[in-house]
């Protein structure tokens, strides 16, 4: 006996989950099933309710700040379920009216058509990783801020430092300031110690990252990038925490695609138009990238540290990064030589380095369940 197959499509929000099924058919019904709390038991009597015997559920919501929860507990009762890329869901240029219930309904239509594109499912111990590397993101971010107020306040008072800043000199320098107001040294203290707070919080999350990597799946190819020029612990983290599982990309421009470092195009007849990256996909890890192409910009060589960090790599993936080496400065110098911007260079080289990360990822052998 064929099961009957139910469509349902979830718009969910924090505190709600707006419901609709479409039937199975082309031409069979879609209709709104109603409104249910964002809570554990409230979706399990909705499971209930729409399955039983001889029904089989295949539900669909979008990706957003809610997570993987709901994901998980409808797998781990039995049902299909898909997290959709909101970006890459269909939609009519006409369509001005949007609500909860015809989001919903949208939903199940379009996963009845197989329209929808769903986005990789990471398991509970790399979402922990992915948050790790994220709240050092985070760090980086509110120390680069921190430190930017410390500037900015130090030039509207007319203190300049013509040397690196932020080095054990450039302390000692602040601490020598004298201002007119008393209130303005309580304000340099302050701003002092906001960066010397963030700068703590940064590398005691840099830390931590370092010390759960030998008990993560997907360490082994962490430690793999780390051949590539440019391409530290903290780079390769991050890369791999925010793409996953990157054997999963049949080929390398899938995954430049993925990143959005392929250029935008608008053509039409024999007219052909192509403009700047896409910038779809995942911003951490193309931010990375591009700040590992920025070492390109030297010629080639295999520094002290990066010989230490290919010790214990195969001879395979030691070749490739040597050879990303000889071709990507090469390609810096050819394309600074043509007269490009700096940042279409740097860009390029991206987009050829996520080639070769790609290609690493093909050489590691993940250990098994």
């Amino acid at each position: 006996m064929s099961e009957t197959v139910k469509y349902v499509g979830l718009d969910v929000h924090k505190n709600t989950i707006a419901v609709a099924v479409a039937e199975d058919g082309k031409r069979a019904e879609v209709r709104e099933h109603g409104e249910i709390a964002n809570t554990s038991a409230a979706l399990t009597k909705l499971l209930s309710k729409l399955g039983g015997p001889g029904v089989e559920l295949s539900i669909c919501y979008e990706a957003g700040p809610c997570g993987y929860g709901i994901q998980r507990q409808v797998v781990a009762a039995g049902h299909n379920c898909i997290v959709v890329a909101p970006s890459l869901i269909p939609s009519r240029p006409g369509d001005r009216i949007k609500t909860d219930r015809r989001d919903a309904v949208k939903l199940a239509r379009l996963h009845r058509a197989g329209e929808l594109t769903s986005v990789w499912i990471p398991d509970s111990a790399h979402e922990a990783m992915r948050d790790l590397v994220r709240a050092r993101l985070a760090a980086v971010r509110s120390l680069r801020h921190a430190r930017q107020q410390l500037s900015g306040f130090l030039l509207r008072h007319g203190h300049h430092y013509h040397r690196p800043a932020w080095t054990q000199m450039h302390r000692r320098w602040l601490s020598g300031l004298r201002f007119a107001e008393d209130a303005h040294h309580v304000v340099l203290e302050d701003c002092i110690a906001t960066v010397d707070a963030a700068k703590e919080r940064r590398d005691r999350l840099t830390v931590q990252i370092e010390k759960r990597l030998a008990d993560w799946t997907l360490a082994p190819v962490v430690e793999a990038l780390q051949a590539l020029r440019g391409m530290a612990m903290v780079a390769a983290a991050t890369i791999v925490a925010e793409l996953g599982d990157i054997s999963r990309f049949s080929k390398a421009e899938q995954l430049m695609s993925y990143l959005g470092l392929v250029p935008s195009e608008d053509s039409s007849g024999k007219r052909r138009r192509q403009g700047g990256i896409t910038k779809a996909g995942n911003g951490a890890a193309r931010r990375m990238l591009i700040e590992a192409a920025w070492s390109y910009r030297f010629p080639a060589r295999i520094s002290k540290e990066q010989l230490l960090r290919q010790e214990h790599l195969t001879a395979p993936i030691r070749a490739i990064a040597w050879k990303a080496q000889e071709r990507l400065c090469f390609q810096y110098r050819k394309l600074s030589r043509a007269g490009k911007p700096i940042t279409t260079v740097t860009t390029a080289i991206a987009r050829q380095l996520a080639g070769f990360v790609w290609a690493i990822a093909q050489e590691v052998r993940l250990p098994t369940a």
